[in-house]
């Protein structure tokens, strides 16, 4: 029988990984990513591993957001293109701690007209009254530096050298949900567990004040072509 248009079949690879995952069941951070790398001689490329959770926040309190940055211990196993915003003396350290591209007022018309080949902008606080008016272009896209995230500070080589060796930013969307690469599939099983179970720890004592109760809903690791874990939290 021919498959219907716009359906998905998933592929023998998937349905034998899924095979080996139980639905309802919560497994420790070593068992999943045991189950998770399991499959992984089976595909062309170096597979990504997310981690998503589920929080049991009220987004629409300012009080409740978690939102942040951290340094994964194994790294992400991607090296981030970092670009910066300061003048003169702090846009040449930004540039010799690795950033991609620095500058002031002109990266900021740059990027204004377009150009949003990076993955993290750092900003030095002097250069706000010009990064300020980018908003509209990096926010939409998670790029827009802020003090929170540790992507606005004065020791701008610092934050260039962190990110660009695996620091990660991170935020909650409307539904209370986090989601994070937290490494690739070639990662030992030990470099794998220690990201996972350092950004869970992280995520923990980050929890705001003003929400009572029950605060972590669900967590879920998944690579980029297999099924989704869940994790015993």
């Amino acid at each position: 029988m021919p498959r219907k248009k716009g359906s998905y079949t998933p592929s023998r690879r998937y349905r034998e990984l899924a095979g080996k995952v139980d639905p309802v069941k919560s497994y420790s951070v070593d068992e999943a990513v045991t189950i998770l790398k399991s499959g992984q001689k089976k595909t062309k490329f170096d597979e990504s591993v997310d981690l998503a959770i589920k929080l049991d926040i009220d987004t629409k309190q300012a009080d409740q957001l978690v939102r942040g940055s951290f340094s994964l211990p194994k790294g992400t196993g991607k090296t981030l293109r970092v670009i910066c915003f300061g003048d003169g003396a702090i846009a040449e350290a930004a540039r010799k701690a690795g950033a991609v591209e620095a500058g002031g007022e002109d990266l900021a018309k740059k990027v204004e007209g377009g150009w949003l080949e990076f993955d993290v902008a750092i900003a030095h606080p002097a250069t706000m009254r010009y990064v300020g008016r980018l908003g509209k272009v990096l926010g939409p896209k998670g790029l827009m530096p802020s003090p929170k995230s540790g992507t606005v500070t004065t020791d701008v080589a610092k934050a260039v050298q962190e990110f660009k060796a695996g620091k990660i930013e991170f935020r909650n969307d409307t539904f209370g949900n986090i989601h994070v690469v937290v490494g690739k599939l070639s990662f030992s099983k030990e470099d794998l567990a220690a990201n996972i179970k350092a950004m869970l720890d992280h995520i923990i004592a980050l929890r705001p004040q003003a929400v009572k109760g029950n605060y972590f809903r669900k967590a879920t690791l998944t690579s980029t072509m297999g099924p989704g874990l869940r994790i015993a939290v």
